[in-house]
């Protein structure tokens, strides 16, 4: 086990929108954490950012990051088509690793990169805050435990205001993103929804994207989701919502109850009526998308620490596989069997 006195070593690849907001605040005032480095293409940015949060190194790309014997870990919030090769790369260099999502572009491309995680028994995961929020921790205990009865209903989803864009970002192009709002938010709400399920087999998948404006990709998508012996999910997200605040929701039905987010909310029928089993969570000075992504990082550091054995995030295998059948459904424009 890693002395408790030496800190982790921690490079960060990539410095756009995701990790400016969470992982540079979040990382550089974690206790036991030495945020080591950066690199990013955009040296001028890359090199602004290492000053102001007093980051003692500039890596000169990626792989000079990953091949340091300074850093013990990376955190990759690359543009997503760099995500499995960085993770690859990392992790046969002897580094723990931390991807943003989506893993990959398809399931084979996350195959690969829950193999090397085995081979070279790093630890990996991959950045699914969605999971982490107090309201989704909250909830899904009365799901496993079958408080709810059968569940035959969930519809979950993330709205993000419409941002216009000066120009056509790597998010906007194919080769760059994998897809649009789908591959981006999709993968997110996608994972919740069948994680919250302990993750059941899919059956079938139908899906409608819309185009965006000006882009390669996608800007909404909806899709159903069959799987056995579970509720039907309805899958909504987009880029593209004209109003004054995003929106993120998870509304599960069930024979003898109802749950929720946001707000949580816990509803079960019993023989002397409605009871409410809303759980109270106590209020936290951060956020619920800061606070989560301080879980996932820490989450993170404490499993890198210890050093045990951990088993890859293999379910990320049977996520991206839905994402790749949901796109051919689009593009088929039919329900598409497993």
């Amino acid at each position: 086990m890693k002395e408790e006195q030496e800190p982790i070593r921690i490079a960060l690849l990539g410095t756009g929108s995701i990790a400016q907001v969470v992982h540079l605040p979040i990382l550089s005032s974690m206790p036991g954490v030495a945020l080591q480095g950066v690199a990013d293409l955009d040296r001028p940015r890359a090199r602004a950012i290492a000053e102001r949060m007093q980051v003692p190194r500039l890596f000169e790309s990626d792989d000079a990051a990953i091949e340091s014997d300074e850093i013990d870990a990376v955190v990759i919030c690359t543009p997503s088509h760099l995500h499995e090769e960085l993770a690859i790369a990392a992790m046969r260099a002897g580094k723990h690793v931390l991807v943003e999502k989506p893993i990959a572009f398809d399931a084979e491309g996350a195959e690969r990169v829950c193999r090397v995680a085995e081979e070279t028994g790093r630890c990996l995961m991959v950045a699914m805050n969605y999971r982490y929020r107090p309201d989704i921790q909250a909830l899904k205990p009365f799901v496993r435990g079958g408080e709810l009865g059968d569940q035959f209903f969930m519809k979950a989803g993330w709205l993000n205001r419409k941002i216009r864009t000066l120009r056509p970002t790597w998010r906007h192009r194919l080769e760059t993103a994998g897809g649009g709002a789908l591959m981006d938010i999709g993968t997110q709400v996608l994972d919740l929804a069948l994680w919250t399920l302990d993750y059941p087999q899919v059956e079938r998948v139908v899906a409608h994207l819309h185009p965006g404006e000006g882009m390669e990709v996608e800007d909404s998508a909806s899709l159903m989701v069959w799987v056995r012996n579970g509720p039907l999910l309805s899958i909504e997200v987009t880029w593209s919502l004209l109003a004054e605040k995003d929106r993120h929701y998870l509304q599960l039905l069930g024979t003898r109850g109802a749950a929720s987010v946001s707000p949580l909310s816990v509803y079960k029928e019993s023989e002397h009526g409605l009871l409410d089993l809303t759980p109270q969570i106590a209020p936290g000075r951060e956020n619920l998308y800061t606070a989560s992504y301080r879980q996932v990082l820490t989450d993170f550091v404490q499993r890198v620490r210890s050093q045990e054995p951990v088993a890859p995030p293999r379910e990320q295998i049977e996520l991206m596989r839905v994402i790749q059948l949901a796109y051919r459904s689009a593009r088929e424009g039919r329900v598409v069997e497993v």
